[in-house]
């Protein structure tokens, strides 16, 4: 796997090779955190420990003992998380410029989250660049199985995406591919939260149109009948979606239209799905296609909240 997992162990014991305890789990979804260590330490705190760094502008980098790289809060939370939280910028950088390719910049919170996922969190894809170019691990996973681009994806954050895949090529195919613990890729998170231009540049990026969500088998067209939204199931025909695709359940998008709402979608799909996979088929009990239309933690948690 060329994915790393969240790991919960001593984060100065960071490992590029890493193999979580948790692979391959289906763990419920967490929304994305933004309050880890906010509360820890109060706000002069947080400004002492920032001016006690004692940085010059003209130091050189160097991989000897710094102690404010030990400097950790309740939530796991190193300075570095802290100054991207409260977008202390001017710190962020001058921590970047004195980590590179150091294993304090791939250090997670609790959460699982390291500063890549709380750059992109916080919306800022500036740093987001310097991370990945001073040797962030955009493979990394927090603790709901997400890695920074599936943050990306969830969010929309076009910036933070358009960065990431720029500054990743070699991991780009396994990063798209990847499930969280929710069994969604990036494409599904896109579909799922309605981002057209995401889930277009996934495609033509090399994203799997067709791949099957593990919690049932829904593919992005799936997914887009399910949540009702026309513009999507348009863009993924276009693009090449297969309509005539089973979910684990034996139905076909077009089966997903039956007691919707949107007459168009049930109209399109119909005429371009198979004439012998039109009928539903016979299920074994009425409770079968509500389960496969039951939502994710993902699906559930598609507003994300911080600080609370």
């Amino acid at each position: 796997m060329d994915v790393h997992r969240a790991s919960h162990h001593s984060q100065m014991e960071y490992n590029l090779n890493m193999e979580g305890k948790q692979a391959g789990k289906m763990l419920p979804c967490q929304e994305d955190r933004l309050d880890s260590g906010v509360d820890s330490l109060k706000e002069e705190d947080i400004v002492k420990d920032f001016e006690d760094m004692k940085m010059t502008e003209n130091r050189e980098f160097t991989q000897e003992y710094e102690p404010w790289r030990d400097v950790m809060t309740d939530d796991g939370d190193t300075l570095l998380h802290l100054a991207i939280i409260h977008e202390a910028v001017d710190h962020v950088r001058e921590m970047i410029k004195l980590s590179h390719n150091h294993p304090f910049l791939n250090a997670q919170n609790h959460q699982g989250q390291t500063a890549l996922h709380l750059a992109v969190i916080t919306d800022q894809p500036q740093l987001v660049e310097r991370l990945l170019k001073a040797g962030a691990d955009p493979r990394l996973a927090d603790n709901s199985g997400n890695t920074a681009l599936h943050i990306a994806c969830k969010k929309g954050s076009l910036a933070s995406f358009s960065v990431i895949t720029q500054n990743s090529p070699s991991h780009l195919t396994a990063l798209m591919s990847f499930p969280n613990y929710s069994g969604h890729n990036c494409l599904h998170l896109a579909s799922i939260n309605g981002y057209i231009s995401l889930v277009e540049n996934l495609v033509k990026m090399g994203a799997d149109i067709n791949a099957q969500e593990q919690c049932s088998g829904r593919t992005a067209l799936h997914l887009a009948v399910d949540f009702q939204n026309l513009a999507l199931v348009r863009c993924l025909v276009d693009l090449g979606a297969d309509v005539n695709s089973l979910n684990y359940g034996g139905f076909t998008p077009y089966h997903l239209t039956y007691g919707r709402q949107n007459e168009e979608i049930r109209e399109q799909l119909y005429h371009k799905t198979a004439q012998e996979l039109r009928p539903l088929p016979v299920s074994e009990s009425d409770e079968s296609e509500m389960e496969d239309l039951d939502l994710s933690d993902d699906e559930l948690y598609d507003d994300i909240k911080f600080g609370q």
